[in-house]
């Protein structure tokens, strides 16, 4: 080999292009070279770890490992100038998965010692190869979760997989928006379908839909001239969805706007309608059913059968394989509908409030994350009265209004809060103005009791009523945090009481003892470092989203360390989420109370090794919350 060749050639192939020309020419004058003939076993799954990071410097190669029935997952192809041994060269134990020549490729290769001082030393070198797994490596460990426990079932069509464009029927029945009610409605009988898309002259761009109900509610139940023309009664507000879409973000939309009937289009033109009954054809069992019997309760008993059934949407998300955030997403929805439906019942009941209001809900509910039923955390926040026979008759309404949803919610399934976090606590039942000056006397006077307060409340979103008085108090929140550094400093100590579970030489650390032993808390030590640091950065920074992931998101241009970890922190918060959610999934068909307890030896090798990793990114966001809000200095640690 001619080491200016080598150099040459690193410096075009990342990482290695970030070295300096010393660190280059040291690395290239101890550089070996090996050929390995297409169709050639470079590393084998579960067998001895590799010495070197091989660097492909002509051919190509499959990684990929095999399932315990002997499927394939593949991971990656790699070609020219990428890398790969890097996992097992680290973990010195095994090699994670096979690697195969896919066609006569030589290698460069690189000693253990050389790498392990790079990672040790060059920040860049080693931020590439951390990104690099996260996003190769995190979606692959899905799909042994999924293939280890919860297998697609014969071969259907699933929600999280099958785009639009493969449900939709490419025939689509149009007419053109200037046609009568009667011309309309004998080509939807003609060619028996129950919804029609009114199109533009040209005949591409959709301009409103009719459905069977428009022709019932609209025309015959009002004697309507059939002569008219169908854009008298048409709907023009149309929502749509693009073809490239995946059926579930169809489904949320259907959920969200009440509505049987999506377009869908494709660059701008119409491609066809998915409906209901499409998706319900899909998933065997619909969420767009259930949501639609809570719609026509008229009673808290009439919701009990529809509550029960919200944990087997739960099954089926899970079963099909969806990510965590897919499944809080769609029970988010559902369940919001339902506490909706609850709020309107006990209004009809009671009669309307003397005030407006606004019902919010915090904890996990508050960030869209609530999976399977938790406990109540909820509040209500109504409009300051103007009179002290005003405030008499809204404190007496809200409080007896309260008590009525608590029960609600206990007979659908929502436990009562054990810390009586709930709106049926005459504390958390008060007026703007109380709530203003409990977030304000909480940030100026942080007292471990305050702090607590901080972390539950701060996350509050608006379910129902009147959403502007939750606007006005996030707004509020958002002015008196200003400066507040002290206060910030208090809840990074709070967040920093639990680091993740990584002992100092890379092992798991687990309950030395009691019902747990051998066991770690995914959701203290792992999940609640994530929200905590997203909540933390997120009121430094006046980012008003309450989920987790959003404000992983918002804060990615806003600080430093999400800008540097963002992306990987809400790949690692998914799976955390997934592995929780699968754990409890488990418990739950087996018949166990769920918990948030996880042993690493029941875990395959990708989704151990993947925990691992998980754990140490979460410990270099640990010490840059201590580094940066320095807790210790108010007394918090």
């Amino acid at each position: 080999m001619i080491i200016e060749d080598v150099i040459g050639f690193l410096k075009k192939a990342q990482p290695f292009q970030s070295l300096d020309e010393i660190t280059l020419r040291n690395l290239a004058t101890n550089v070996s070279m090996e050929l390995h003939p297409r169709g050639s076993l470079i590393l084998q799954q579960d067998g001895p770890p590799s010495d070197y990071l091989r660097i492909i410097k002509k051919g190509s190669v499959k990684v990929f490992m095999k399932t315990g029935d002997g499927d394939e997952i593949i991971i990656d192809y790699r070609g020219e100038g990428e890398s790969f041994g890097m996992l097992s060269l680290v973990g010195g134990d095994k090699s994670r998965a096979n690697v195969i020549a896919t066609e006569d490729t030589i290698c460069y290769l690189l000693k253990k010692d050389f790498i392990i001082k790079l990672l040790d030393t060059n920040a860049a070198f080693t931020e590439f190869f951390l990104k690099s797994y996260f996003n190769k490596f995190i979606d692959k460990t899905y799909v042994e979760m999924r293939n280890k426990s919860v297998l697609f079932s014969g071969g259907d069509k699933v929600l999280f997989t099958t785009m639009l464009s493969e449900l939709i029927s490419r025939d689509v029945v149009t007419a053109p928006q200037d046609a009568t009610i009667k011309e309309v409605a004998e080509v939807m009988s003609r060619s028996s379908i129950s919804s029609l898309v009114l199109v533009d002259p040209e005949g591409n761009v959709p301009v409103g839909i009719v459905t069977d109900r428009d022709l019932r509610d609209k025309v015959v139940a009002k004697a309507r001239n059939v002569n008219d023309p169908i854009s008298t009664i048409m709907s023009v507000s149309l929502i749509k969805a693009d073809a490239h879409d995946y059926c579930f973000e169809a489904l949320l939309k259907m959920i969200r706007y009440n509505i049987h009937h999506l377009l869908v289009v494709d660059r701008g033109k119409l491609a066809g309608v998915v409906t209901n009954h499409d998706l319900m054809m899909l998933q065997g069992i619909s969420p767009l059913s259930i949501s639609r019997e809570i719609e026509i309760q008229k009673s808290i008993e009439g919701l009990i059968p529809a509550s029960k059934k919200i944990n087997k949407i739960i099954d089926l998300l899970v079963k099909e394989g969806a990510k965590a955030s897919n499944v809080t997403r769609v029970i988010t929805e559902i369940n919001d509908r339902l506490v909706r439906r609850m709020l309107e019942i006990t209004e009809m009941k009671l009669g309307p409030p003397p005030v407006p209001y606004c019902w919010i809900a915090f904890g996990s509910e508050g960030r869209s994350e609530q999976t399977f039923r938790t406990d109540q955390d909820n509040a209500i926040i109504y409009d300051d009265p103007k009179t002290d026979e005003e405030r008499e008759k809204a404190k007496s309404y809200f409080l007896n209004f309260a008590l009525d949803m608590k029960d609600a919610l206990i007979k659908c399934g929502f436990p009562p809060c054990p810390a009586n976090y709930m709106a049926s606590n005459p504390r958390w039942c008060q007026p703007l103005s109380v709530w203003k000056d409990y977030f304000a006397k909480w940030i100026e006077h942080p007292t471990p009791e305050a702090v607590l307060f901080s972390l539950i409340f701060f996350d509050f979103r608006p379910i129902s009523g009147n959403a502007i008085l939750a606007h006005k108090l996030r707004s509020y929140l958002g002015h008196i945090l200003k400066g507040q550094n002290i206060f910030l400093a208090s809840m990074a100590g709070a967040l920093l009481k639990n680091r993740p579970p990584l002992g100092f030489f890379g092992t798991f650390v687990l309950q030395k003892k009691g019902e747990h032993k051998d066991e770690l808390n995914i959701k203290e030590n792992g999940i609640g470092i994530i929200v905590g640091a997203a909540r933390l950065f997120a009121l430094e920074k006046g980012v008003a989203s309450t989920s987790t992931l959003e404000r992983l998101r918002d804060l990615k241009d806003k600080h430093p360390v999400l800008t540097e970890l963002g992306e990987e922190l809400e790949q690692v918060f998914e799976f955390l989420m997934s592995l929780r959610l699968h754990h409890q999934f488990d418990q739950i068909s087996r018949g166990i109370e769920p918990d948030n307890y996880i042993n690493p030896d029941d875990l395959g090798a990708l989704e151990r090794n993947t925990l691992k990793e998980s754990f140490k990114l979460l410990s270099r966001i640990y010490d840059s919350i201590s580094e940066e809000y320095k807790p210790g200095m108010v007394g918090q640690l």
